[in-house]
């Protein structure tokens, strides 16, 4: 079993689709992690239904569209996917353009199809169903997926060390001789470009971020 810095420690993250690197260093670090889908929408959260990945000109933004909520005091769990532009396709697109050349993109690539293809919004029709679909493949992935606890009403408290700035230090990047090294990237350009070195990478940050001897 791999190392884990903070066993009897559960972090609860922000609700994200596709989060980012920093996002699952704090997920490593503890004993179990979880996403707070219950917290109240706030339309101008617009990091809950997007990520980022980095393509041939650089930093680019993938939105998923989300339909209006009936009221604006629900919580991001009642919030559901649109169908507006066919986003699968474009987002598809985006990612085969975008890391079609690294080393782990074909390896990877068909276990996120149900989250790129047409019927989409019927198998995940709430964005918290979209992102869990994602979220179970990337703890696959990465080796956490004892680790997560799914959405469920009652969220354990957050008792890993308050959370501190993750420092994201340069990885292999495909076009890095080209764009320089690019950060606050969506996970999926970790996974595409380093494979399973991916859990190294992020145990070396956990570790750094929230050395053991951290008082809980």
């Amino acid at each position: 079993m791999r190392p884990i810095i903070y066993p009897s420690a559960h972090a609860v993250l922000p609700p994200r689709l596709c989060g980012d690197v920093g996002l699952y260093v704090r997920a490593w670090a503890a004993g179990s992690y979880s996403m707070d889908w219950g917290r109240r929408f706030d339309k101008r959260e617009k990091g809950t239904h997007r990520f980022t990945i980095a393509d041939t000109r650089g930093r680019l933004d993938l939105t998923v569209p989300i339909a209006k909520p009936a009221s604006s005091r629900c919580g991001w769990d009642e919030v559901t996917v649109s169908t507006h532009g066919a986003w699968w396709d474009v987002h598809r697109v985006a990612l085969e353009s975008a890391y079609g050349r690294t080393p782990y993109f074909e390896f990877y690539a068909d276990r996120f199809l149900p989250m790129l293809t047409s019927g989409v919004t019927d198998r995940y029709p709430r964005l918290a169903d979209l992102a869990g679909a994602w979220d179970a493949e990337i703890a696959d992935i990465l080796g956490l997926t004892a680790l997560r606890v799914p959405q469920s009403p009652s969220v354990p408290h957050d008792t890993l060390p308050p959370d501190t700035p993750v420092v994201i230090k340069p990885y292999r990047q495909v076009r890095a001789d080209r764009l320089g090294f690019i950060d606050g990237l969506s996970v999926l350009d970790l996974i595409f470009n380093l494979g399973p070195e991916s859990q190294l990478y992020l145990h070396r940050l956990a570790s750094a971020t929230y050395p053991p001897h951290t008082q809980i």
